[in-house]
């Protein structure tokens, strides 16, 4: 699969910030690699705004396409959703030990 991957986690979560974009993030990692029209069925936007919205997700990193004869295939990379998960993990990190330091400001 090709990947554009993006490492600037402004644009990770820009990209997650959109309702529709988190909700194919969300479809792709329950089903797996699917097409832009598999992704279309059922949704309340058409097929063309998928892509688009399928391109912003790659070129954030978090999806990869690959072709398989006249199909593309749309993937979620794993990889970089374990980087955002580690950057939010890593601020969380960061407001624990100032409440932790604040605590112990007040305690004192």
């Amino acid at each position: 699969m090709s990947n554009k991957r993006e490492h600037d986690p402004a644009r990770l979560f820009a990209a997650l910030g959109d309702r529709n974009r988190l909700a194919l993030v969300t479809r792709l990692v329950a089903a797996g690699a699917l097409t832009a029209t598999a992704l279309s069925d059922g949704q309340p936007i058409s097929r063309q705004a998928i892509v688009k919205h399928l391109q912003v997700l790659e070129t954030a990193g978090l999806v990869v396409h690959e072709r398989r004869g006249r199909e593309v295939l749309y993937a979620v990379d794993r990889d970089r959703l374990d980087d955002a998960r580690a950057f939010l993990d890593a601020m969380a990190a960061g407001w624990d030990r100032a409440l932790a330091r604040l605590r112990d400001l007040v305690k004192s």
